[in-house]
């Protein structure tokens, strides 16, 4: 799937690749300034002071009044935000995360002036296809760490050997290791661009793209452009939703006319809005900066304002051992964001996507997209959209299928599923 041979392609390797040093808490290297197309060794290495410092912190907290509801409508729970405290504090060993992060080829590289930080795996399997995976808030390059093995190596987890990808899972801007754009203008289709760059700059003359959540925008605007190269995308937050069910919204009444799964889907998302379920995104949509103060200062505020989206609703945080994630999975992810100081970088996301909607197909010209598009739906997401609103948003819809089971960080909570979903949709491309 690279234009280059084996050969070719390590010699520029070793041209191109400088070490990079270790990286601290900003997930910055010593060149940040030079802006050239080298791609840098990356390991990841916090200080102990900074991990001292976490624990301290978390153990000082100052806790709010208890909540005068059963249920989470007021916020995250107390006693189970304590709990999950009390270990984050004394028991969790973010080494262990740190060591799962270094097991994989890691790798830095500028463009359009902002470090990129990003995992690249290639298959021991010819002829795989490169698929670039791209996460979301408040996810990380944390999500994918269950299907990275079943993916590039499926023969040792119920595939075949053309199942195989190479996979390449950057940092969004501003998010983990990545660097922190210090201008504005980062919004999906700057980050798409960035993408299409580092596909090229891998050298990949075919590939694939896969997103949920901002990086199902991401890989929308990739499709919007249609690089040269990129032979489909796949999304498990799809823009499909029709114009007259976004204008019925926040009311009481299902649009005329639908389907028993199209009033399903709108009931699910409509309910989702009315009871506050997006409070985070409008919060960081208007103000991004004022909400990031606390976050920054305090891990347990961030821990709870990060437990505010709806993914995070049905899990148990460590109370259910068979649930995915685990407790120290959860805070692998969100002692990332603590450790890169990267509460306020992220949270620009949502003020730099502020007049779009990622669910809308008419705000999202869904279909204006030319390449191939496939679609699974999770019905634990904040809302599962039905094939009829699918095949009436794109217009080359090859994939649609709905899984029994997963919600919105469909990779974590579901890796063998979402494993064989990926499979299934790109099957037809190879």
């Amino acid at each position: 799937m690279k234009t280059l041979n084996s050969f070719a392609r390590l010699v520029l390797t070793a041209a191109l690749m400088v070490p990079v040093a270790l990286a601290g808490a900003q997930g910055n290297s010593k060149a940040e300034n030079i802006d050239d197309e080298r791609i840098r060794p990356f390991k990841v290495n916090i200080p102990d002071s900074q991990i001292r410092d976490l624990q301290s912190r978390i153990m000082a907290t100052k806790w709010p009044t208890k909540e005068l509801v059963k249920d989470g409508s007021q916020g995250a729970n107390l006693a189970k935000v304590q709990e999950l405290a009390g270990y984050w504090g004394t028991g969790y060993d973010w080494r262990k995360a740190e060591a799962r992060l270094n097991a994989y080829p890691q790798f830095v590289t500028r463009i359009d002036g902002v470090d990129i930080h990003f995992i690249h795996i290639e298959s021991k399997h010819k002829d795989a296809m490169p698929l670039i995976l791209s996460h979301g808030w408040p996810g990380s390059v944390f999500e994918f760490m269950g299907v990275i093995e079943p993916l590039t190596n499926p023969t040792a987890h119920g595939g075949n050997a053309q199942d195989a990808f190479d996979l390449i899972i950057p940092s969004l801007p501003g998010f983990g290791f990545s660097g922190k754009p210090t201008e504005e203008g980062w919004n999906n289709d700057r980050i798409a661009k960035a993408w299409i760059v580092l596909m090229q700059r891998l050298g990949y003359d075919r590939y694939v793209a896969q997103g949920g959540d901002w990086g199902a925008g991401i890989v929308h605007s990739m499709a919007m452009l249609a690089p040269k190269g990129l032979l489909g995308i796949h999304s498990n937050l799809p823009a499909t939703l029709p114009n007259e069910a976004g204008k019925a919204l926040g009311g009481n009444a299902v649009p005329e006319g639908f389907s028993e799964k199209e009033s399903a889907a709108f009931k699910q998302l409509n309910n989702a809005i009315r009871s506050g379920g997006f409070i985070y995104k409008t919060t960081m949509e208007a103000r991004p900066q004022g909400v990031s103060y606390g976050l920054t200062d305090s891990p347990v505020g961030l821990a709870s304002w990060i437990f505010l989206h709806p993914g995070f609703e049905n899990w148990s945080y460590g109370h259910d051992p068979k649930q995915l994630p685990t407790r120290d999975q959860v805070l692998d992810d969100i002692s990332l964001y603590w450790l890169t100081n990267t509460a306020s970088s992220s949270a620009q996301i949502y003020w730099e996507n502020r007049k779009i909607s990622l669910i809308s197909a008419g705000i999202m010209k869904s279909d204006q997209i030319t390449i191939p598009v496939a679609v699974t739906t999770f019905p634990q997401d904040v809302y599962a959209s039905p094939e009829s609103w699918a095949r009436r948003a794109y217009k080359n819809l090859i994939y649609f299928h709905e899984v029994d089971r997963g919600g919105h960080f469909a990779a974590w909570e579901q890796p063998e599923l979402f494993t064989q979903e990926l499979r299934a949709a790109f099957n037809s491309l190879r």
